[in-house]
């Protein structure tokens, strides 16, 4: 398993935008963003450094691994 890397609410938007996720809304400082097929709910914070343990359950929660993830940050 590799290192969670830092990434910031925008990075993590755009490699969640990769694999479907679209912007819902945005209630304050927190992004929601959905999946349609298979359906799914992200919920990102908009801050500039996502904290290790909120990007892992975000990652977890999008039915990613985190190689998978640091794939689609990079790019």
């Amino acid at each position: 398993m590799s290192k969670l890397p830092v990434v910031s609410a925008r990075e993590c938007v755009k490699a969640l935008e990769q694999i479907g996720f679209e912007v819902s809304r945005q209630t304050g400082s927190h992004i929601n963003m959905r999946r349609d097929d298979p359906y799914c709910k992200v919920v990102v914070p908009n801050h500039s450094e996502i904290k290790k343990g909120t990007l892992r359950s975000i990652i977890r929660d999008a039915g990613l691994t985190v190689d998978k993830f640091i794939e689609l940050v990079r790019g």
